[in-house]
């Protein structure tokens, strides 16, 4: 749980160094081990054990990777996180090579530390299993089952590398005095271990037909594609589908060098049976309109991310203009306040109101803070005009306003 709270925080914060010490701390490498090496010696019990500790481990990290993520007041996807969502053939190869060096390690005389805990940054357990959480805590089922495929494949292949190096030593097999009970057992770790071992198989083959594929295809794009006065806007290669598609703007590519590609495309032997498709801006067959529909809004989207931060900062500085305009057209004070003061100081005055008035000239259109004075019935001509300047002036320099107006009524 410990591990768990740090790899989420680094997950969140998009800190590598905090991730990796998050690893470093991992206890799940223990029973994904005592697993494998279970299954190679026919021990059943041992299997049992780290079953329930691994099931545990699992339970308890998800569980307190939701509940951070829950309340975290930080929920935007980091690079970090995007990273743990789908495994590619180079984490199986990681898992491969990095539970054969474990194995290996924990069985040599006087365990390697640093092996061990290179292991455990190189396959990232912990890193899944926070992602697993933030999926669930945001209600992202694709990042959630994309996380918990990833770390089966890890926790799969270091199994599975256990299982072949602890054969390949010769380790001897749990020995029962009931030779029944022993065959039984024997056949039942031999059957998991066929069933690990066959879809692993099965999927480390169609994870690395695919990244063949999605290598060769961006190499296809980058070499063969080439005309001179046209530019690739965007490339995408789907291997479910078997298709490569581009779109392109500038000179039009005539068809025959469309068809050229196609031909070279086919001396492929990963690309064969894909179809290519171009799409390009002037072409006849109105692959414009298809252009546009599928591409224009990730042209906005690509200008509008690069320019965000400079249209935050825009807007926040016309928020600041705003604000102190209004204070300077309104005046940012207290009428009750400001009202009290001026009773105090001209003890004359009958009744005081403030409005901002809308003044022209017809060539630009004011607005101007005016205080109404209504006077006393028994104060001079003189008194008014005197009081009325000295307000004006006191009142200006109070608010620190340089427009302002004070109006007799009477």
């Amino acid at each position: 749980m410990f591990s768990i709270f740090v790899a989420s925080i680094g997950l969140n914060v998009s800190s590598t160094a905090v991730v990796i010490g998050a690893m470093l701390i991992s206890p799940l490498m223990g029973p994904i081990v005592g697993v494998g090496l279970s299954v190679a010696i026919n021990d059943v019990d041992t299997l049992r054990k780290s079953f329930i500790n691994l099931g545990v481990m699992v339970v308890l990290s998800v569980l307190t990777a939701f509940i951070y993520f829950s309340i975290s007041p930080v929920k935007q996807e980091t690079p970090e996180l995007v990273a743990r969502t789908y495994p590619t053939i180079l984490d199986v190869l990681v898992a491969i090579f990095g539970g054969l060096a474990l194995i290996v390690a924990k069985t040599k005389r006087g365990t390697i530390a640093s092996v061990i805990f290179g292991v455990a940054i190189a396959t990232a357990l912990m890193p899944p299993l926070c992602t697993v959480g933030y999926g669930l805590a945001i209600g992202n089922w694709k990042f959630a089952l994309g996380a918990l495929y990833l770390f089966s494949i890890n926790a799969v292949f270091i199994a599975l590398s256990t299982f072949v190096v602890s054969k390949f030593l010769g380790f001897p097999l749990v020995k029962y005095a009931n030779s029944k009970k022993r065959k039984r057992t024997a056949q039942i770790a031999s059957a998991i271990a066929v069933i690990v071992m066959v879809p692993s198989v099965v999927l480390f083959y169609n994870l690395f037909q695919k990244q063949v594929f999605e290598t060769q295809a961006n190499l296809f794009f980058t070499d063969v594609m080439q005309f001179s006065g046209a530019e690739k806007l965007r490339t995408s290669a789907n291997f479910q589908n078997k298709e490569l598609e581009v779109f392109l703007i500038g000179a039009p590519v005539p068809q025959a060098t469309i068809e050229t590609w196609r031909t070279q495309m086919g001396d492929i032997t990963a690309l064969k049976e894909a179809n290519l498709i171009v799409r390009q801006g002037p072409s006849p067959a109105g692959d414009m309109a298809e252009l546009s529909s599928q591409v224009r809004s990730g042209i906005l989207e690509d200008l509008y991310v690069k320019n965000q931060e400079v249209i935050e900062d825009k807007d926040a500085r016309i928020s600041l203009l705003e604000k102190e305009l209004l204070k300077y057209r309104k005046g940012d004070f207290s009428f009750r306040d400001l009202s009290k003061e001026i009773k105090a100081n001209y003890e004359n005055i009958e009744n005081l109101s403030f409005a901002n008035e809308i003044s022209t000239d017809f060539s630009k259109i004011d607005t101007v803070p005016t205080f109404h004075v209504n006077w006393k019935n028994n104060v001079s001509s003189r008194v008014k005009r005197t009081d009325t300047e000295k307000m004006q002036n006191w009142l200006k320099l109070r608010l620190g306003l340089d427009t302002l107006a004070v109006k007799s009524q009477n």
